[in-house]
């Protein structure tokens, strides 16, 4: 079977928008209610929203490739070029790079996608590699871009790029196609990021990165089509179905009709909403909580509770324990007991277990 940039009609691709009707109303409706929550924040909570999105998305998006980087550094580095106060921690390369590629991710959502921009990206997420000949521009290796996997004789294919010679004439197709459906609205909104990611892996216009960089434009093409510089969680979203996402990806890259590949990547663009509109949610029932507090809990209780928020939505993994609380704050056993029971008398905490499996998680009012 032919890969799809062989077929006669590439890069005409086929679907059957029934199939996706549902979730792209579905999307469209969310999407108004979490720019509409978006805007109802603050001024801090807006940019620690921000800051937590970028950051969670620099990390999963590069997990997704195999690099596993410091949450923390990576977030520092965020803080740092957005003017915001930051530790002095010091971020590797990779971690520096695929935070700038967020960032300017962010801030240029709205605006045409250009070979300057992706060149721009490329080299971000490449940061401190030594391997690689082909930086800041596109492959131009003559061996053939293979995905394979098994052993030497063995082995079996997953895909194979077009051959480097055709990727600047079909990049530059890519370009004018995203950034004229972002302007004629030919294309609702998961229907053209599902496609542009796609169109994007297809080519694999560059010697690595592919993934991330086409990850960054799906958001690009999602924020476009709502008018917004509202970032979804879609990596995490990936990131939690990476084996099926690569199957998807593998299945459609053999094909013209992408229907099956949009339907998959609809319930990944739902699921990316809702991981958002929840890390929205949890901002707010943060400032309501820390608002009710004020003044009532001790400088220890507050640092605890601060460094439980950081963990975001899901808190502590099992909870925090009394363990915890000692590391994170210096108490002593006699005044962890105390404070942590303070903290749920004051409806901060809740209590579950007994003895040393007693753990405590946050107790946070609905938005």
């Amino acid at each position: 079977m032919p890969w799809s940039w062989q077929h006669p009609r590439w890069p005409r691709f086929t679907w059957e928008p029934k199939q996706i009707a549902a979730a792209e109303e579905q999307f469209l409706l969310t999407s108004g209610v979490l720019i509409g929550s978006v805007k109802h924040l603050g001024k801090q909570e807006h940019k620690e929203l921000l800051v937590e999105l970028m950051s969670g998305e620099a990390v999963t998006t590069s997990k997704i490739e195999g690099e596993i980087l410091d949450r923390d550094s990576v977030q520092s580095s965020i803080q740092r070029q957005l003017g915001l106060a930051a530790d002095k921690r010091r971020a590797n390369p990779a971690e520096q790079g695929i935070a700038e590629m967020i960032v300017d991710l962010y801030r240029s959502l709205q605006e045409p996608l250009s070979k300057a921009s992706l060149f721009a990206w490329h080299e971000k997420v490449t940061a401190g590699r030594r391997d690689l000949g082909d930086i800041g521009r596109y492959r131009t290796s003559i061996e053939p871009m293979q995905i394979i996997s098994g052993r030497i004789g063995a082995s079996k294919v997953h895909f194979e790029a077009l051959p480097s010679e055709k990727v600047p004439f079909e990049m530059s197709r890519f370009i004018e196609w995203f950034n004229r459906t972002a302007l004629d609205g030919s294309l609702p909104a998961i229907t053209r990021a599902g496609i542009a990611h796609l169109y994007f892996e297809s080519i694999h216009p560059f010697a690595d990165g592919n993934g991330r960089i086409g990850r960054a434009i799906a958001e690009k093409a999602a924020a476009q089509a709502v008018g917004q510089s509202v970032l979804l969680a879609l990596a995490s979203s990936i990131l939690a179905h990476q084996k099926r996402y690569y199957d998807a990806l593998e299945r459609a890259n053999r094909r013209i009709d992408i229907t099956e590949w949009l339907t998959w990547f609809a319930e990944i663009a739902l699921e990316a909403q809702r991981r958002s509109m929840a890390q929205v949610e949890f901002v707010i029932a943060k400032t309501k909580l820390l608002d009710r507090l004020r003044g009532s809990i001790n400088g220890r209780q507050q640092k605890a509770l601060l460094r439980m928020f950081q963990e975001g939505p899901k808190g502590f993994d099992g909870g925090l324990s009394a363990g915890n609380y000692m590391t994170i704050t210096g108490a002593s056993p006699a005044t962890t007991t105390r404070d942590l029971a303070e903290l749920v008398e004051r409806g901060a905490l809740v209590r579950t277990g007994e003895l040393k499996h007693t753990r405590y998680c946050l107790k946070i009012p609905k938005s």
